[in-house]
């Protein structure tokens, strides 16, 4: 059976309930009830299929098996029925409140002055915004600044510079948690030979505590591909790391130290006796100095 049909008439226990189109409504509820009396009725708990199917039906969403069988439902639910009228009642109202209102002739007119009349608009071309500019310029200048910083370190003859950039890079990369020391210990004789077997050399290990420099541990860490071993410093409540690593046969085996500055953190590298050592800390320039002498008597 049709769940939309206009003309529905449902006879049950003295009910009787007419579905009606929206047209010949005439102001009535689609639903209309021929018991006097029965719109006061409320049960004390609302029937749970006012929620869950009567928007449904109302709407014609419900295929025409749960429309009948609603259909049947309301034959003995009150509620359902009251509910159902209330909702017709409010949509006829809204029908016959016509609403909608046309726009003003005079307003219409106006509009179309202002576009330049007609039913075509003039394209009016979009200006590139300032800020975009002000955009362009800063990422620039950023650029520009980034090349400074990173391109001496990339043309030849500039060696010195990028390395110092992979140490202090390095360096940044053990202020980490967890990424400081692989062997943790004050004990030079605990730490050089934890080396052992990890690297085709043995670096230098010595404690200076006595001069300052306390030894903390060591790590392994790479710097241009080249696995090095880190020894760790410490200078009152500043970190020193020293990078080792053997010289190549195209290097002299001793140099004279060459030191400079990187992102606010001094460097000094030098050759002794075929290892190549780079400390690099946050330490005063003359700290760092002294703690190179050290290494190298």
């Amino acid at each position: 059976m049709a769940a939309h049909d206009n003309s529905r008439r449902l006879f049950s226990a003295g009910w009787l309930f007419t579905r009606r189109s929206p047209e010949r409504a005439s102001g009535c509820s689609a639903f209309s009830l021929s018991r006097p009396g029965a719109r006061d009725r409320r049960p004390a708990v609302g029937c749970e299929l006012t929620q869950t199917v009567l928007h449904g039906y109302m709407d014609g969403e419900l295929d025409a098996a749960r429309a009948a069988d609603f259909e049947r439902h309301l034959i003995s639910c009150a509620d359902c029925v009251a509910v159902l009228e209330a909702n017709e009642s409010v949509r006829s109202s809204i029908q016959r409140a016509g609403l909608y209102e046309r726009a003003p002739r005079a307003l219409r007119q106006k509009i179309q002055a202002q576009i330049g009349g007609g039913t075509q608009a003039s394209v009016m071309p979009i200006p590139k915004p300032a800020s975009l500019r002000w955009l362009a310029i800063a990422a620039t200048v950023l650029l520009a600044l980034f090349l400074g910083w990173r391109l001496p370190s990339l043309l030849p003859g500039n060696s010195e510079n990028a390395l110092a950039s992979a140490i202090v890079d390095a360096h940044l990369r053990s202020l980490q948690p967890g990424h400081l020391e692989d062997v943790v210990s004050t004990d030079q004789h605990t730490v050089k030979p934890w080396f052992d077997g990890k690297l085709d050399f043995a670096p230098p290990v010595r404690d200076f505590a006595n001069e300052g420099f306390p030894l903390r541990g060591g790590r392994l860490d790479v710097v241009r591909g080249r696995t090095v071993a880190v020894l760790v410093y410490a200078r009152r409540k500043h970190l020193v790391n020293v990078f080792v690593w053997p010289t190549t046969p195209t290097t002299e085996a001793d140099s004279e130290p060459v030191s400079g500055t990187q992102l606010g953190y001094h460097w000094i590298d030098w050759r002794k006796g075929g290892m190549e050592m780079c400390a690099v800390s946050d330490v005063n320039r003359d700290d760092l100095a002294d703690l190179q002498r050290l290494l190298v008597q």
